[in-house]
This record gives structure tokens, C-alpha cells and sequence, in this order.
């Protein structure tokens, strides 16, 4: 049974999504504010969440970033602001989805299931990608040298390994890094992923004038070849 956290504080919409997905099998946490919904997430964590970005105590695109920090859980943004920006800036901060609210039941169902099935595919992964010189450890979110000391990442460092990671030998476009990591106002920046790619070969490569794991295709991507 999938756990859903719906954070939204009108009651009535609150209340009539909590009885439409539970009637559907679906376990419902409830929050009507942003600080209760982060609070709840780390306790008892959700395998999606439905947030409206109109909260009383902290806007919506705060708590996805605050989400964001920790989890790759879903998230879907429920919300009446139709401005692009508004969308955007929640897409940025790391929501999956945007619906705009007055919604249709069946659509949003549809998209909860989706959600779901793009996030069981991606758990799916492999677990963890070994090479001669490191491991990178998907479920613990960790790296290791060959001798077991942990090699520090930063957050961005780290995602760029895991998307990469995620994906031995295939070429991971330029594109789709930017957005992945910074979001699609991102998308012409590839000067961000020769940094953090530089600073990741320091960290992993034997020699990292001439990388053996982490390979540029130019002026397409990046891939990391295990072997």
C-alpha cells in the first residue's frame, strides 16, 4: 500500500482527497501547513506527496525544497497560482508534477498513479555501482574508496554521480543533467557541469587528466563506464 501525504489547508479539498484516495487503497497523511507536513515526512515517510504551495506558515516551494533535501519521494504541486512563473519556480525547487486547481478527480488520479510508477521504476536501479577505485552506494547515498574511507560530496556532486550511476555506460545528455539537478531554466548552463564535473574527477579518478570512469561525449554529455 502506497502512503500519500496531502498537505493543503482548506479542510473541505483536504477531506475529500483523503476519502477518494483512501477508497482507492492508498494510505493518507494529512498536514495543513508546511512545518507539519515536513515533520510528518521525516517521521513516517511518504511514498508521494500532493501540496498546495498556498500554506499559512511557510509558501509551498519552500517545503518541496525542504523535501527535496532529504528525499526523492514524488511530489505533485496542487495549487490555483496559473502564473508560469509560479509553476516554474515549483518545478525548480524540485516538484515532479503541477496541476492547477479547479482540478478533475480521475486527471489527478491519473497523475498520483503515474508518479508512483516513474518512482517504483527508478528504485528499481541498481543499488549500489562498484568500480576498481570507489563504490557509489545508491540506497546509503554514500561513496567509498576501494579501502572502505567515505570520499565527502557535495549535494550537487552527489546527484550528478547518481543519475550517472543510475545508468552505467549510457551517454546522459547535457539537458537532462541541467534539469534534473538545477531545473529547466537551467538548460543552456553546461559551463555548471564542467565545474562539478572537474571537481568530481579529482575526487574519484586515479588521474583525472585522463579520466577512466566519468567520460565526456563533447557537446553531448557525460557517462560513467564501470569498467
Amino acid at each position: 500500500m502506497s502512503r500519500i501525504l496531502l498537505v493543503d489547508d482548506d479542510t473541505q479539498l483536504l477531506r475529500a482527497l483523503r476519502i477518494n484516495l483512501s477508497a482507492r487503497g492508498y494510505d493518507v497523511l494529512t498536514a495543513a501547513d508546511g512545518g507539519t507536513a515536513l515533520t510528518l515526512a521525516a517521521r513516517t515517510p511518504p511514498d508521494l506527496v500532493i501540496i498546495d504551495l498556498g500554506l499559512p506558515d511557510l509558501d509551498g516551494v519552500t517545503v518541496v525544497e525542504g523535501l527535496r533535501g532529504w528525499t526523492r519521494t514524488p511530489i505533485i504541486v496542487l495549487s490555483a497560482r496559473e502564473a508560469e512563473a509560479a509553476k516554474v519556480a515549483a518545478l525548480d525547487a524540485g516538484a515532479d508534477d503541477y496541476v492547477t486547481k479547479p482540478f478533475g478527480m480521475d486527471e489527478l488520479l491519473a497523475r498520483v498513479r503515474a508518479a508512483l510508477r516513474r518512482a517504483t521504476a527508478h528504485d528499481a536501479g541498481p543499488a549500489a555501482l562498484t568500480t576498481r577505485d570507489f563504490t557509489v552506494d545508491l540506497a546509503a547515498r554514500r561513496v567509498t574508496t576501494a579501502a572502505g574511507a567515505e570520499i565527502r560530496l557535495t549535494p550537487t556532486e552527489w546527484h550528478l554521480l547518481e543519475i550517472l550511476a543510475r545508468h552505467p555506460g549510457k551517454l546522459v545528455g547535457h539537458r537532462h543533467l541541467l534539469h534534473e539537478v538545477w531545473g529547466p531554466a537551467y538548460d543552456t548552463e553546461t559551463n555548471y557541469l564542467r565545474v562539478h564535473f572537474a571537481n568530481l574527477r579529482r575526487k574519484l579518478e586515479p588521474d583525472s587528466a585522463a579520466p577512466r570512469y566519468i567520460r565526456t561525449e563533447p557537446g553531448l554529455g557525460y557517462r560513467l563506464t564501470p569498467d
